[in-house]
C-alpha cells in the first residue's frame, strides 16, 4: 500500500503535464494546420430568380423569366500538392429555362470558366498555377477564416474589381447563425466589348458598333458563417447592359434581375458542409484544448496535494520514531 500510495502522486502529475501539453499542442499546431483551404473540393452552387435577358432569337429584351446561374467548382489536387495553394477550378453559367434544359453549358445565356489559386491560410490570391484572371481581395468563392466584423473587399468577377462588404449584423439560414456583409457596384464601363449591329444600340447608319458592357448589382448580400468563411447564403441583383461607344444611356439590357438567391438545395448543402466543418474547429481548436487544460490543472493539483500530504505523512512518522 505505501508503494501504491507513492506512485500515485507521480501517475497523476505524469498525466496533468500530458494533458497541459496535449492541449498545448491542440491549440498551437494542430488546429493551425487543420484551418487550412480544402483542396479536393467538388461542389455545384445554384442562384435563381426571375428577370430579363436578351433573347438571341427574337432579337430582343424579354422580361420576367426564370434566370438560373450555376457555379461548378472542383479542386485541382496534383496543382494543389505542388504548390501548397488551393488551386480551384470554376465555371459558371447563366441559364434561360430554354438553356436549362439543354445540360449544355456552351450552349448557355453566358459561360465562363476560371482559375483561382489562394493561400490556403489567408484566402489571399496566389499568382501562379495557370490562375485566370488574375484577381485581388480578400474574399470570394469563401471569406478567410476567423471572420470579423469589418468590411471585406470581395472579388466580382464581372465587374473585373473588388467591391468593399460591410458587416450588417447577423442572420440565420436553416437555424445556422452567420455574419451578413452587404454592398452594392454602381454602374461601371467593364473591359468587355461587343460587335454588335448599329440599330442595336441606336446607331441605325452604322452596320456594326464596338458596344460597350456595363455592368451594375443594386444588391450584394452575403450570409457568411464565422468559423469556416463559408458563404452559407447569397443574394444579388446584376444588371449588364450595353451602351453605344461614348453613349450616357443604356441600349440593350442583357441581363438583369433584382434578386438572384440561393436555392434551398444549395443552402441545405452549404449549411451542412459549414456545420461539420465548424465542430471540427470548434473541437480542435476550443473545446479539446480548454478541456485538456482544465483536466491537466486537476491532474497536477491532485498530484502535488498527494505529494505534499505524503511527505507530511512521512515526516511525522519519523519524527515519532
Amino acid at each position: 500500500m505505501r508503494r501504491t500510495a507513492s506512485v500515485l502522486p507521480l501517475i497523476l502529475l505524469g498525466l496533468g503535464v500530458f494533458a497541459l501539453v496535449f492541449g498545448q499542442l491542440l491549440d498551437r499546431y494542430v488546429e493551425p494546420r487543420v484551418k487550412r483551404t480544402p483542396v479536393d473540393v467538388q461542389t455545384d452552387s445554384v442562384l435563381t430568380g426571375t428577370g430579363s435577358f436578351f433573347d438571341t432569337g427574337a432579337l430582343k429584351t424579354v422580361h420576367g423569366k426564370r434566370i438560373t446561374v450555376t457555379r461548378r467548382i472542383v479542386g485541382d489536387v496534383a496543382a494543389a500538392e505542388r504548390s501548397g495553394n488551393a488551386v480551384w477550378n470554376v465555371s459558371t453559367q447563366i441559364d434561360t429555362p430554354a438553356t436549362l434544359s439543354l445540360r449544355d453549358p456552351r450552349r448557355s445565356l453566358q459561360w465562363t470558366t476560371e482559375r483561382w489559386v489562394t493561400d490556403r491560410r489567408t484566402n489571399q490570391p496566389v499568382h501562379c498555377c495557370g490562375e485566370q484572371p488574375s484577381f485581388r481581395g480578400d474574399a470570394y468563392l469563401k471569406f478567410p477564416f476567423d471572420v470579423q466584423k469589418r468590411t471585406y473587399r470581395w472579388w466580382d468577377g464581372v465587374l473585373g474589381a473588388a467591391v468593399p462588404l460591410k458587416y450588417s449584423g447577423t442572420e440565420k439560414v436553416l437555424g445556422q447563425t452567420g455574419y451578413r456583409f452587404t454592398g452594392s457596384v454602381a454602374p461601371r464601363r467593364t473591359e468587355v466589348t461587343r460587335e454588335v449591329p448599329g440599330t442595336l444600340v441606336g446607331r441605325p447608319k452604322q452596320r456594326q458598333v464596338t458596344a460597350e458592357e456595363w455592368y451594375a448589382n443594386g444588391r450584394i448580400e452575403l450570409v457568411v458563417e464565422r468559423r469556416t468563411g463559408r458563404i452559407m447564403n447569397a443574394r444579388i441583383a446584376p444588371r449588364i447592359t450595353l451602351r453605344a461607344p461614348g453613349a450616357q444611356q443604356d441600349a440593350v439590357t442583357l441581363l438583369a434581375s433584382d434578386r438572384l438567391e440561393f436555392t434551398e438545395a444549395t443552402r441545405r448543402t452549404q449549411v451542412a458542409l459549414t456545420a461539420r466543418d465548424s465542430r471540427r474547429l470548434e473541437v480542435l481548436g476550443e473545446t479539446a484544448p480548454m478541456l485538456a487544460t482544465v483536466a491537466g490543472g486537476v491532474f497536477t493539483a491532485a498530484g502535488l496535494a498527494f505529494l505534499v500530504r505524503e511527505r507530511r505523512r512521512r515526516a511525522a512518522t519519523e519524527d515519532s520514531q
